[in-house]
């Protein structure tokens, strides 16, 4: 089975939100608030029918949570 892309919501120095590939790279999309990316829906269609799981930041750089699109590929069976 390959593996499912990994991505994180990061805050940039201009004080955008990118979702970017692990480790760097470009970014996949650009968002002016962190809650513009978080809303219902956005990071998966940003993601596309390939999916992936996300990691978001909070401001200050520490992990706030995980989420993985489609929810049908995340290996994990927990509520959240």
């Amino acid at each position: 089975m390959a593996k499912m892309p990994k991505y994180d919501l990061n805050k940039r120095d201009d004080g955008k939100w990118a979702l970017e590939p692990e480790g760097g790279g470009r970014a996949k999309k650009l968002f002016d608030r962190k809650s513009d990316a978080i809303a219902g829906g956005v990071l998966g269609n940003a993601l596309g029918p390939s999916g992936g799981s996300v990691r978001i930041r909070k401001e200050n750089g520490q992990y706030q949570e995980e989420r993985t699109f489609p929810r049908s590929k995340d290996p994990k069976s927990s509520p959240g």
